[in-house]
């Protein structure tokens, strides 16, 4: 076995998950690249390693790692460098250089045990001085604690996160409790936890354990879209869960609920357990928008000549019952208006906008989604954003329990109508968010089709609203002529209304293709993106979207996009790519960000490189480009819609999935020139109409389906879609 000594360069590669790194060692015999597992390792570093020398058939002479020790940097030249290498923030190779030239060998003596004489060298004052050691000590404190906690399997990433959150607590956390991180550290679940309580040597009885395995089945459930569970249910799913006979449930939920993590509500079809924060997030809503359904006194003839005015001087042409939704709209602090594809929701939006333009009222539009929001502005000529940006992301994810915004009750939206679009997307904790911005006073007009699949988050807002009973709502129903010449709009409405659809092909832009074969249907996919549709929808094949109903399967979201990726962005020379866990990313692939993250920053750059814009948060179903990996920063860069750019560190990119296929969940709120969707027979629960209309709504000007035309025919007539545990509308009812 072989021995060599040196400094880590440059880390060329690092797999997070097992460790495994590739990285340039340097020392006086010059480079040399080595390759091994390592719990933690970081560029500047002084390292033994041992190993072995192997010839790489592509890339030549390397080091293989057996083992390695890190050590302290030994002369003048080394502990300059390491100080220099960027292993500590704020010093750089010059004041590096004046640190050494001052104390010599003595120097990290100095940083640990003296770090106030640091303030003797020309730019650093005392205040820098004792950060340089607090870094100095967090280092090697970090590097003990991933070390520890690489013994439980946990990686590298994961590893950082805990430190981060507990920092030298985490010995104390994992040895009594190590539950606790599902609670508090994102990316660590129950199941996670439980490994390791297990290694620690922690009961399957433990009350720890019992306790976490109930909270988390109840947040799993959220995960699903339900506000509460009923409690049998929550106690059979989490015995299951927990693998253990356990004789008293009730006493644990007892304690979950004086901990205020859980609230306990009797109801006539029996106990409901809550989270906490849903609980009082639910009842909040209700409360809110009891205090916005404000009666406004509009005299009737006033409306008629203001109606009339619109008509006359837009060309907007109104039937009767959208004269009625201007006039709800004028009327009523909170009106909803419903409808599906081609029934007129746009020109009524546009008549709601000149009516409160013509009274010198200031007005917002926003959308759940960057391409909803996009489409609101092209069909009303008004501009409109995203919810999240009209109420302005804070940038500190802890928020999210209030919102997360900046705009809240102490800093409301100054605005006399708020319009918001695609209100079947919104979530519960969106629409808490939104509702604690606007002020009573404020007409809040709300606009969607509650047929659609309801949000991708928890609750089932739209639907709960309208189910209440307690607010105006305006359902359009007429199809207009010109949305009547398109089979996707007089389809999606039989789909709807459960009749039969005619799939003889001689439609312009509804198609199927019957096929049974899951490998000849993909292969029909990819001619259609590649070859088909792009001239036939004039768009690139970028813009067709692959919509499916499920993740798992043979086509599914993830077997899909394998493949998909490999014919669609295959690689090549020059083009570069990066492997995370398990994907590849590869520049010019289509991504979607699958969570909110209110703290990574995108901005908006001339193609000279000079900022225009800029701003923070990328959220859940955003969609874009991967256009650059920089394998020296160690970021992916990815181009969303309006051109903004998000560099995303390596370490986050489990926030990001390959897009050239997505659910049809996933697709809510976007409009695409052409949807291709492959359909076999699937789970019933899942195979409903709502999905397939859902599906069938998201295309603009091309439908093509490929497969099984008796599953398609079977989602029609099948109602039975998965209901969510809500229960807004009891809320809403019991105020009102």
């Amino acid at each position: 076995m072989d021995s060599i000594k040196g400094y880590v360069e440059h880390i060329v590669y690092r797999n997070e998950d097992n460790g495994y790194t590739v990285f340039h060692l340097e020392n006086n015999d010059g480079e040399m690249t080595c390759v091994g597992n390592f719990h933690y390792i970081e560029e500047g570093e002084l390292l033994k390693l041992d190993g072995e020398y192997t010839t790489h058939k592509m890339y030549g002479l390397q080091f293989a790692v057996e083992s390695s020790e890190v050590c302290e940097p030994e002369d003048l030249v080394s502990i300059e460098r390491y100080l220099g290498s960027g292993a500590i923030k704020g010093v750089g190779t010059a004041l590096a250089g004046r640190i050494v030239r001052k104390f010599k060998e003595d120097t990290f003596r100095i940083i640990e045990e003296e770090p106030e004489r640091l303030a003797e060298i020309k730019g650093i004052s005392e205040r820098k001085a004792r950060e340089i050691a607090a870094q100095a000590e967090e280092k090697k404190d970090m590097r003990q604690a991933m070390i520890y906690l690489q013994k439980y399997g946990i990686s590298t990433t994961l590893a950082a996160k805990i430190y981060q959150h507990y920092g030298r607590n985490v010995y104390r956390v994992i040895e009594e409790n190590p539950y606790q991180l599902a609670d508090h550290v994102s990316g660590v679940g129950f199941k996670t936890a439980d490994e390791i309580a297990s290694k620690v040597g922690i009961h399957t009885d433990s009350d720890y354990r019992i306790r976490s395995g109930i909270f988390y089945t109840l947040m799993q459930s959220v995960n699903e879209g339900h506000i509460y569970l009923r409690q049998n249910v929550l106690l059979y799913r989490a015995g299951e869960l927990l693998g253990v006979e356990i004789p008293d449930m009730e006493k644990y939920l007892m304690d979950l609920a004086m901990e205020k993590k859980i609230v306990m509500k009797q109801a006539e079809d029996g106990n409901r357990i809550y989270a906490s924060r849903y609980y009082y997030m639910e009842l909040n809503v209700a409360r809110m928008l009891h205090d916005l359904n404000i009666s406004c006194d509009v005299a009737e003839d006033h409306m008629n000549r203001r109606i009339q005015a619109i008509e006359d001087n837009t060309g907007l042409h109104l039937d009767e019952i959208q004269r009625k939704a201007v006039v709800e709209a004028a009327r009523r602090g909170i009106m909803v208006l419903t409808g599906g594809p081609g029934t007129g929701k746009t020109t009524t939006i546009n008549a709601m906008i000149h009516f409160f333009e013509s009274e010198g009222m200031d007005i917002y539009l926003a959308a759940p989604t960057g391409r909803a929001a996009k489409r609101m502005t092209e069909a009303t000529g008004y501009e409109a954003q995203t919810i999240h940006r009209l109420l302005e992301v804070s940038g500190n994810p802890e928020d999210e329990n209030i919102g997360g915004f900046q705009r809240n009750a102490e800093n409301p939206l100054e605005a006399d109508v708020v319009i918001i679009d695609e209100m079947s997307m919104v979530d519960l904790p969106l629409m808490y968010a939104l509702l604690g911005a606007i002020m009573p006073g404020t007409r809040l007009i709300l606009v969607g089709d509650r047929n659609q699949l309801p949000s991708v988050g928890p609750g089932s807002v739209l639907k709960d609203i309208i189910d209440s009973g307690c607010f105006p709502v305006v359902m359009l129903t007429k199809i207009f002529r010109q949305a009547g010449e398109s089979d996707i709009v007089v389809n999606a409405h039989k789909i709807n209304r459960g009749e039969e659809v005619v799939l003889d092909n001689k439609s312009r832009d509804f198609f199927f293709l019957k096929r049974q074969d899951p490998n000849m249907i993909i292969s029909n996919v990819i001619t259609l993106i590649q070859k088909k549709l792009p001239k036939y929808v004039d768009a690139r094949p970028y813009d067709i979207q692959v919509l499916t109903p499920m993740r798992k399967g043979v086509l599914g979201v993830e077997r899909l996009n394998r493949i998909l990726q490999e014919y669609l962005n295959p690689p090549e020379a020059g083009k570069k790519e990066k492997e995370y866990s398990d994907r590849i990313f590869r520049e010019g692939d289509k991504v979607m960000q699958i969570k909110n993250n209110y703290q990574l920053e995108w901005e908006i750059s001339t193609r000279y490189g000079m900022t225009i814009d800029k701003g923070l948060g990328v959220f859940n179903g955003d969609m874009g480009i991967v256009c650059e990996i920089n394998t020296y920063e160690e970021t992916v860069t990815v181009e969303y819609d309006e051109k903004k750019k998000v560099k995303y560190p390596y370490q986050l990119l489990d926030e990001l999935e390959l897009a050239y296929a997505v659910t049809i969940h996933k697709s809510q709120g976007s409009e695409y020139p052409a949807v291709v969707i492959p359909l076999l027979q699937g789970p019933r629960q899942l195979y409903h109409r709502n999905l397939l209309y859902t599906a069938v709504t998201r295309a603009r000007k091309c439908v093509t389906l490929v497969g099984s035309d008796t599953v398609f025919q079977d989602m029609i007539h099948n109602t039975n879609e998965q209901n969510r545990n809500t229960s807004l509308a009891e809320r809403i009812r019991e105020i009102g």
